[in-house]
């Protein structure tokens, strides 16, 4: 069946206090899809962020993100009061999130409301806690722990807490028990806000299409807690990490750092931890988008200590049998392969074994040096076609840095003579094509330049601030959405 969707982060939402999140503001964006046809809501990873902001390094796999709990809806449950929110969570720019303003206050706030709960007299949060203990305690120890030492990253505690001797651990979650349950409070509201949210969303017909990276961050709970499962020595300490090798555009290559899976042993117990990671996501979310799908076939792993990723080498990822495990535990749930760069014969043959659709990206098409896979005269309609991706510039950004030849050839092909018609044309080019899903930025159904970009891969600050405004998701713009959809048969007539 042909659909389509829309991409943007939940942190980009409008919304009272700062950063986009569960408040009314989101319900009305989900009344806004379903008004303009939309059967997708795609977002990025939900987790909570650390240094840079960035929702792919985040400090838990499971955890999701206090910031996006809604501060009105715990007004309304009396846990906050409104002007103790207007004190602390004033902001001046709707279009931008201040996340240093958002790090000092929302945690005061969300205090607040812990002091004021009855945890314990709250049947519903004790089972949260009880349902999620296989990862909820070891988030909420490694948080508290991490604040108690001023923020350090895990490698840099004492050798007794760091590879969790059963004393030090113990002394810890008796000297921290409040800090400890305070941090699980903080995952029981995000989850009982969120679950309310994705409801509403699914008896609206609009599904939720979550974003997961294939690897986790080094400074996490998942790694600190699960040293078995990834390549470290005696010590806890990276013998190697991720990244990318050196390419044409970037000489270096991308040292990412994260820790890399040790795959032998993961075949060894049934990938049982990735099939935890992925029964909780299909929890979570309608579908999933695995990130760099194919360190699965193959990934680069860059000795630890480098100050770049020129010297690594590739190594065999885990290839079908990871997914065929999967499968046969979880059944066929719907997944889009991240399958882009630069792409082998083994990595697109894993891609169609498993049968989960790949990625078509229509910026990555107009390179009139030679031909493109991502051009839609050569798509299959086991795909997803985007505009761009957060990693992409708006469309409106990127037409300008496109050299003349390029930008000649891409009016050409869309069958347009003014470049200000370029953006509409390529949304309608990938409604147009026979790929059975589209996704758009909602910023290029907007048509906004580089001021709304999401994130400049490779730099620090800057990224993952833009917010669209309320005032900006107008009936008009519904109308025109689902006017195409229908054209297209992306919606029901």
């Amino acid at each position: 069946m042909r659909n389509c969707g829309v991409l943007l982060p939940v942190s980009s939402l409008p919304s009272k206090y700062g950063i986009g999140g569960f408040s009314k503001e989101a319900f009305e964006f989900v009344d806004f899809l379903a008004r303009a046809g939309q059967t997708y809501w795609q977002i990025l990873p939900l987790g909570p962020t650390g240094y840079g902001d960035s929702p792919y390094q985040s400090f838990s796999t499971f955890a999701g993100n206090p910031y996006y709990i809604s501060l009105e809806k715990l007004v309304d449950e009396g846990l906050l009061t409104a002007a103790e929110c207007e004190a602390e969570d004033s902001f001046d720019n709707e279009s931008y999130v201040n996340y240093e303003k958002i790090y000092y206050t929302r945690f005061k706030l969300l205090k607040k409301a812990f002091d004021r709960a009855d945890i314990n007299g709250d049947n519903s949060y004790q089972s949260f806690v009880k349902e999620n203990e296989a990862w909820l305690k070891d988030y909420a120890s490694y948080m508290a722990i991490k604040d108690s030492l001023g923020g350090i990253s895990w490698i840099e505690w004492e050798e007794d807490i760091r590879l969790r001797k059963p004393e030090a651990m113990a002394r810890y979650q008796k000297e921290l028990a409040e800090e400890i349950s305070f941090y699980c409070y903080q995952q029981y509201l995000f989850a009982k806000q969120w679950k309310e949210l994705k409801t509403y969303a699914n008896k609206k017909g609009v599904k939720i299409i979550g974003d997961i990276p294939i690897y986790v961050a080094f400074d996490s709970a998942d790694t600190w807690a699960n040293p078995e499962l990834f390549q470290l020595d005696e010590k806890n300490i990276p013998i190697a990490v991720a990244g990318c090798p050196p390419d044409a555009f970037s000489a270096t290559g991308q040292l990412w750092g994260n820790p890399l899976y040790r795959w032998d042993y993961h075949e060894k117990t049934g990938f049982a931890w990735w099939i935890r990671r992925m029964e909780y996501c299909f929890r979570l979310y309608d579908m999933v988008r695995i990130d760099h799908f194919r360190g699965f076939d193959e990934y680069w792993a860059i000795p630890y200590g480098d100050e770049t990723a020129e010297f690594g080498e590739w190594k065999k990822g885990p290839g079908y049998a990871l997914f065929a495990e999967m499968k046969k535990q979880l059944g066929n749930r719907p997944v889009i392969a991240e399958d882009l760069g630069f792409l082998t014969p083994s990595v697109l043959k894993l891609v169609k074994k498993t049968g989960y659709p790949g990625m078509k990206i229509l910026q990555f098409a107009f390179d009139s040096r030679e031909e493109s896979d991502y051009l839609p005269h050569n798509y299959t309609n086991n795909s997803v076609v985007y505009t761009g991706t957060h990693d992409n510039d708006t469309v409106n950004g990127w037409i300008p840095a496109m050299n003349r030849r390029d930008l000649a050839f891409a009016k050409k092909y869309a069958g347009v003579k003014r470049t200000k018609d370029l953006c509409p044309a390529l949304i309608k080019m990938a409604l147009a094509s026979v790929s059975d899903t589209a996704i758009i930025p909602l910023q290029d159904y907007l048509e906004l330049g580089s001021e709304a970009r999401i994130n400049t891969p490779s730099t620090l600050g800057g990224n993952w601030e833009w917010r669209v405004t309320s005032e900006a998701m107008t009936d008009e713009l519904a109308k025109k959405m689902l006017e195409w959809a229908r054209i297209f048969g992306r919606v029901a007539r």
